[in-house]
């Protein structure tokens, strides 16, 4: 019997009968199916450039703004679910009061879905708030995921990006600096817990291509 951490109840996890046959280790998931399902993943219908979901295959009214900023240098976004109630519930728990065991829940959401890239770069936490939460939110969800390579360090922000209106985080200034002197070529994904309007990635892509200006850079998150 397996322990959700969710709902705190026992269950019986279903058997991966691929990874079985291909004598795989058996991943042993920390929320039971009940749980899971209340995380709606985004349909096959979205924008094109940030994977919002749409009613149609198009481009969300946020990127056009970007194409108009960025021109054919829009930064790509890959999503797996919506940000519907259960995922504020949980990210509420995570970042704000600092439940360190959802570090596990959020992992399971997006195992084995993590696309390939040479590099991957977490968006890092301020100092002030790692002091805080004592560990750093998005460096904790992916490090049992993929090989990790921190080239960002965040300035100190008064305020929390998820506490900020939608134009607050539109005109935000820059807050990231890539750090310098690491010999990095070749496709990097940034890795984040949710897209809302694009402005952190954005800012973290131009950071990097600041110092590494022949990186290929896209972006992961877990929502949209």
């Amino acid at each position: 019997m397996s322990y959700c951490l969710l709902c705190e109840s026992h269950y019986r996890p279903t058997i991966n009968f691929k990874e079985l046959f291909l004598f795989k280790k058996i991943h042993e998931p920390v929320i039971c199916s009940t749980c899971f399902k209340k995380f709606k993943k985004i349909s096959n219908k979205y924008c094109k450039i940030c994977h919002k979901k749409m009613d149609k295959d198009d481009i969300c009214q946020d990127c056009k703004k970007w194409q108009e900023s960025y021109k054919d240098k829009v930064l790509i976004n890959q999503a797996c679910y919506e940000y519907n109630r259960a995922f504020h519930d949980l990210m509420v728990n995570y970042k704000r009061y600092g439940d360190y065991v959802l570090r596990k829940v959020l992992a399971e959401l997006v195992y084995d879905k993590v696309p390939q890239a040479d590099y991957y770069v977490p968006i890092p936490t301020s100092l002030d708030h790692r002091k805080k939460r004592k560990y750093d939110t998005i460096y904790e969800i992916f490090n049992s995921l993929v090989p990790l390579t921190p080239l960002l360090t965040k300035l100190n922000t008064e305020e929390a990006q998820g506490e900020k209106s939608k134009k607050e985080r539109m005109m935000a200034n820059q807050s990231f600096e890539a750090i310098e002197g690491v010999k990095i070529e070749g496709q990097v994904v940034l890795l984040d817990d949710i897209y809302t309007t694009g402005r952190t990635l954005y800012h973290a892509r131009d950071a990097l291509i600041k110092k590494y200006p022949n990186l290929e850079i896209k972006s992961f998150t877990i929502a949209r």
